[in-house]
């Protein structure tokens, strides 16, 4: 097929907030055109989005990541062969069998934290790193486990493999997988997310909060608790871009690929990471989203807030709007062959701006478009 790449530029003001922390409990934040921005990692926001997943496919046909995976498997094949003898010692021969190296959970040493010594220790053995697997290649690694133990025969190493590398999951197919133990069970990410950064400067502040009581005396003035939380609030520019050839290859069916952009485009546009948020409240929409589809390579369009915006007189947003469309206009006359197609979702004060690129239209007729568009080109080599 022709190559199409889907790029997704997003602004989104979100108030007051921490939805990302770093290991300190501070927002996460990096320096870009000389000066901090407030930061949400890429891995936050793709685990949202793979969360909504959820709403948006049956979770029974989702992907599993977790480094206890003999557990999981030893689970399923408890499920369709209740007869099994040892389902523990069958999950872990089918995994070494696919070159899925495992290990026991490491116990505290003596002189080690105490409080981790007396932590309850996991006796199944776990894989090494976080393993993603779709819920079809559980299911025949399960089966394939369950044959050998009923025929009392060793597990092909073949079989396990082709077993591990069968049909992928939507979330699999489109975030990938890789296994350092044994890489022809790698699967290469179909979408990359960018990290989103604020399109302007931002001084993270503190909130100074106390608690009362609700038994404390009357005659107590003194609070129950105190302490203090971090945020910020920000616009942020966020992107990310779906390969649709590499995720066509990952799922191997064009209907499924065309469902899978949908499905991405629903979640990573409405998702947002949930720290803090019962403390802050802080979910919002995007202010705008702009679609283009492209066929020369993915392009970030970041470098629009290098410069950072110092709205004066007008709403952040709306200036943000301006400055990424300033920027794409830049881009495309300077590198666009005229094949770029655009699409444009615009809620805030910038619709004016966005509207130079494209009409603004509705976030679900983008979307139709959009996948209108996929199935086409997938439909040029069908």
């Amino acid at each position: 097929m022709t190559r199409l790449f889907v790029d997704v530029h997003i602004l989104q003001t979100v108030p007051p907030s921490n939805i990302n922390r770093d290991d300190t409990g501070s927002p996460k934040t990096a320096v870009y055109g000389g000066v901090s921005r407030a930061r949400v990692s890429s891995q936050a926001w793709k685990r949202a989005t793979r969360k909504m997943f959820r709403d948006l496919f049956d979770p029974a046909t989702l992907g599993v990541r977790t480094k206890r995976v003999v557990e999981l498997l030893a689970e399923r094949i408890s499920d369709l062969a209740p007869e099994t003898p040892d389902a523990h010692a069958s999950a872990v021969a089918v995994l070494k069998a696919a070159g899925i190296e495992l290990e026991k959970p490491r116990r505290a040493k003596k002189g080690e934290d105490a409080k981790a010594a007396d932590q309850p220790v996991d006796e199944l053995e776990q894989s090494k790193y976080l393993l993603f697997l779709s819920a079809t290649q559980i299911d025949r690694l399960a089966r394939l486990a369950i044959d050998a133990a009923t025929a009392g025969t060793p597990i092909a190493k073949a079989d396990a493999r082709a077993a591990a590398n069968s049909t992928n999951s939507v979330d699999v197919a489109l975030f990938g997988r890789m296994v350092a133990d044994a890489a022809d069970l790698n699967v290469d990410a179909a979408a990359q997310v960018a990290h989103a950064i604020s399109v302007h400067a931002v001084d993270t502040e503190f909130d100074y909060f106390t608690a009362v009581d609700d038994r404390a005396p009357d005659d107590n003035s003194g609070a129950g608790m105190i302490g203090i939380v971090e945020f910020n609030s920000s616009t942020l520019y966020r992107y990310a871009t779906i390969n649709v050839a590499g995720l066509r290859d990952n799922l191997g069916d064009d209907t499924a690929t065309v469902r899978a952009v949908a499905a991405f485009l629903e979640a990573f546009t409405r998702s947002m990471p949930t720290g803090k948020q019962n403390t802050f409240a802080n979910r919002t929409l995007p202010d705008a989203v702009v679609i283009s589809l492209r066929t020369d390579q993915p392009v970030n369009l970041v470098t629009a807030f290098e410069e950072p915006v110092n709205a004066a007189g007008t709403a952040r947003a709306a200036a943000a709007a301006k400055a990424l469309a300033d920027r794409y206009r830049a881009i495309e006359d300077a590198f666009g062959d005229g094949s770029t197609e655009l699409f444009v979702v615009a809620a805030g004060d910038g619709a004016d701006a966005l509207a130079t690129l494209a009409a603004p239209a509705p976030f679900t007729t983008v979307v139709g478009h959009v996948t209108d568009r996929v199935a086409a080109a997938l439909g040029e080599t069908s």
